[in-house]
């Protein structure tokens, strides 16, 4: 492998990318704008769920109960209603998630130490905030009533188990300390992967890939200097991401800087010589794009667990995420983002980033030196 000739490669595509202003300008723009709005849209915070409550009963017990979802963040009480119907309307025009039914006798039958009843109805069109719903409901009524039971018994007390607990790594428990890591990972997949996807495909087109082809240029040569010039423009996504998601978002940081450059590195070599490895087998820049959009932004954003936990995918896709590199640089991100790991944690997963650059920087070389033979 030449030095030279190599650098004559970089030099080349990177006059090229820096002629076209608008897209380079773009291409440094795109990770602002994603995170942007990927991050505030993709909350999976759920509070201040809109309900309403229907009081049957309107004692002071029952006044008590209301005001414990009242003065709770997860619940905002929209009113008062008169009966089933008004809640009945609020969720037919998603008004409301919940409708919070006090019977009548509420308060008697607490007095009475009989034991007594809460109905909940939760429009459940959208089972995972309906899940969520609940359980906070549930916890408020559950912690009315150990409140009530421990009021009714006699002086002292029974012993009771005081369950303290402590959240590691994120202990405000913000989504967005979850999210802003993996979005950080799946958008350079997209980026990179679109970057490089069109690089082989636009000499076709242009009519210059013949004269490369007959050039000493070896297939590797080529590939390598294509590559590292938008590695260069990866990189200064990755800065830009990073300072995005640590100023704006307030993500913590407590890993490595080292272990951080290391890793986002292997990434995203392995993740452009994926899209030169799509531009070498297409002759059109259409067709290059499309291929390069079905294997990064479907794949980095179902499969990674940037959102969707794997564990709880069908067996199918699981084995299909094997594959997918944004899978480990997602969990190396939010490893090192929240956790603050070391190298002993993430060294399998950083493994898998050598070994997957390495093929697919192979199969790309092969593919460009069948071309160079035909």
């Amino acid at each position: 492998m030449s030095f030279r000739r190599t650098r004559a490669v970089f030099v080349k595509e990177l006059h090229h990318i820096t002629r076209d202003s608008r897209s380079l300008l773009l291409a440094l723009a795109m990770p602002v704008m994603m995170l942007l709005l990927y991050g505030y849209a993709l909350s999976l915070d759920v509070d201040h769920i809109p309900a309403l409550v229907y009081d049957q009963d309107g004692t002071s017990a029952s006044r008590d109960l209301v005001r414990q979802f009242q003065g709770s963040r997860f619940f905002d009480i929209k009113g008062f209603a008169g009966g089933y119907s008004q809640i009945e309307r609020g969720i037919n025009f998603s008004r409301i998630l919940i409708g919070i039914v006090i019977p009548r006798d509420f308060g008697h039958d607490l007095e009475s130490g009989h034991g007594a009843e809460v109905q909940l109805l939760v429009d459940g069109s959208d089972s995972n905030t309906s899940s969520i719903a609940i359980g906070y409901a549930e916890s408020i009524v559950q912690m009315y009533s150990a409140r009530v039971r421990v009021r009714a018994v006699a002086p002292p007390p029974p012993p009771v188990i005081d369950a303290r607990m402590r959240v590691w790594y994120n202990s405000s428990l913000e989504s967005k300390n979850y999210v802003v890591p993996g979005l950080i990972a799946v958008i350079l997949m997209i980026l990179a992967g679109q970057l490089t996807s069109l690089t082989i495909a636009r000499e076709w087109e242009l009519g210059t890939m013949e004269q490369l082809l007959s050039t000493p240029l070896r297939p590797a040569e080529m590939l390598l200097g294509k590559m590292l010039a938008y590695f260069a423009v990866g990189l200064v996504d990755s800065v830009i991401a990073l300072i995005v998601g640590v100023t704006v978002f307030a993500v913590p940081f407590r890993g490595s800087i080292l272990l951080l450059t290391v890793s986002t590195c292997l990434f995203l070599f392995g993740v452009l010589c994926w899209g030169i490895f799509i531009s070498a087998g297409s002759r059109s820049q259409v067709q290059a794009y499309q291929m390069g959009m079905l294997s990064t932004f479907l794949p980095g954003f179902l499969m990674s667990g940037f959102v969707f936990a794997i564990d709880t995918m069908p067996k199918v896709i699981q084995v299909l995420s094997v594959v997918v590199p944004a899978r480990y640089f997602v969990s190396i991100l939010k490893s090192l983002f929240l956790k603050g790991v070391g190298i002993s944690v993430i060294w399998d997963q950083m493994l898998f980033l050598v070994i997957f650059g390495a093929l697919v920087f192979w199969l790309a070389a092969r593919k460009l030196s069948k071309q160079k033979v035909a």
